[in-house]
């Protein structure tokens, strides 16, 4: 990704060194279970904290001119400023390939569908006579979307980030995306393409961990410089600098969640497909040599085929190194468990980003399933279906951050308002019991607040 300070080694190795966790025979506590399932142990946030901060606090006191010495070390980009042009979208989109658009398209059109369908109601509840509250969904007024670049271009991010900002009913949306050297220091043209698609405007070309300090503290224009106003949320996928980021951020904006390098993980049995599962690993592995790919199996035969079709399959695949390299690191790996409840176990300990279901009576066992961003049913439908084409999000929580978070929806950018609406009636038939609440915790003058609108002398 951008903000990355080295290029990774490629593996020397023409097989994938896929190892093997074996937790059968074991009874695991949770803490236990968390500790053992394969995860990259070489790089966390915090390892990142320091750079990040350093970077967040340049962009705060420099702006546009910390933004343009960041894009010249991280991106190899000569940058006047970062706002891409309307003539630049507009290029972008006439360019584009006519089956890409129709592809894109059809992604906007499934996954406006589901957003729109998710949209909560507002709720109105009548305590008693004259005594109501009520809740109601308000869209946040801007938001900031970032679309990753580097090793892969994204503009099914765009898709992802855009809609449900859209179908939420927010008003002013800002997207940024790392500069390219190749495109005259824009965004990928697909990225762009994209954007102008659904109607998005105001695009800017600035990569991870800065992106995010530009959309959480703003920039502010000098002369004839157009300043970038703070946004309320940010979302986006991206490395551990922009998950990094994003945590330093939270609570100054607010985040969908820390989603990191990709990960999927593959509750599998005996009548799995060992060639499905194989590719499925790989095309996660195909993001980035740090991606994660883990199944978890009780079969030895599954475990040993799947194994076999890795080395067959990685070695005929466009970007073999960055996926051996992914598949023989110690974020992967096969967990061979005692059984189908082990297994689930070990699922929910993991949290994945994407968590496929390939066992006997798979949508029984997927319902069994607490924690994970995504979850895939069946032999048909892979995660990527879910990167393009299934109508869901594919912006969901990885490090094991399902477990508390969700992946990217419409309530990502709602507010719920509680709005509280009660007659002189109706708090005096309560006013009783606020009086005798106050009192219990020595804050006596909320309860003189009530009875204030009862005395004589009001």
């Amino acid at each position: 990704m951008t903000t990355s300070p080295e290029s990774p080694a490629r593996p020397t190795s023409p097989t994938v060194d896929f190892r093997t966790v074996d937790l059968r025979g074991r009874r695991l506590s949770l803490a236990e279970l968390r500790e053992a399932v394969p995860r990259a142990r070489h790089e966390t946030v915090a390892d990142a904290e320091q750079k990040v901060g350093a970077i967040i606090t340049d962009v705060r006191e420099r702006g546009y001119a910390a933004l343009t010495e960041l894009a010249l070390r991280f991106d190899g980009v000569e940058q006047v400023h970062p706002r891409v042009s309307a003539e630049a979208l507009q290029s972008a989109l006439t360019g584009l390939d006519p089956a890409v658009r129709s592809a894109l398209e059809e992604s906007i059109s499934r996954a406006r569908r589901f957003a729109d369908a998710q949209r909560p109601g507002d709720v109105d509840v009548a305590l008693g006579e004259g005594a109501i509250v009520s809740q109601k969904w308000v869209p946040v007024a801007r938001v900031g979307l970032y679309v990753p670049g580097g090793l892969a271009v994204y503009p099914s991010s765009v898709i992802m980030n855009v809609v449900p900002a859209l179908a939420a009913g927010v008003e002013s949306i800002a997207l940024a995306s790392p500069p390219q050297k190749n495109f005259g220091g824009l965004p990928h043209p697909t990225i762009l393409a994209a954007a102008a698609l659904l109607g998005i405007d105001e695009v800017y070309a600035i990569g991870g961990a800065q992106a995010i300090a530009a959309f959480a503290y703003g920039v502010q224009g000098a002369e004839r410089e157009a300043a970038l106003e703070p946004v309320d949320v940010v979302t986006g996928p991206g490395n551990i600098f922009v998950a990094t980021a994003k945590r330093l951020v939270k609570g100054v904006v607010g985040i969908d969640s820390e989603a990191g390098t990709t990960e999927i993980a593959i509750l599998a049995d005996a009548t799995a497909r060992p060639a499905f599962v194989a590719a499925d690993l790989i095309s996660q592995a195909e993001h980035d040599p740090k991606a994660a790919s883990v199944l978890i199996t009780d079969s030895e035969q599954l475990a040993t085929d799947v194994r076999e079709e890795l080395d067959r399959q990685a070695l005929a695949t466009k970007h073999s190194g960055r996926v051996r390299e992914a598949l023989s690191g110690p974020q992967s790996g096969v967990v061979l468990v005692d059984g189908l409840d082990q297994g689930i176990a070990a699922c929910d300990a993991y949290a994945a980003e994407h968590l496929e279901i390939m066992t006997a009576e798979a949508p029984a066992v997927a319902a069994r399933i607490r924690n994970a961003g995504a979850i895939f049913v069946g032999d048909y439908s892979p995660v990527s279906l879910g990167d393009y084409c299934a109508g869901s999000n594919h912006v969901l929580p990885t490090s094991g951050t399902a477990a508390f978070s969700s992946g990217l929806n419409v309530t990502t950018f709602l507010r719920a308002i509680q709005v509280i609406n009660y007659t002189e009636s109706a708090l005096r038939e309560v006013s009783s019991h606020i009086v005798s609440l106050s009192g219990a915790e020595d804050l006596p003058a909320h309860g003189d607040a009530v009875t204030a609108r009862f005395s004589d002398g009001r």
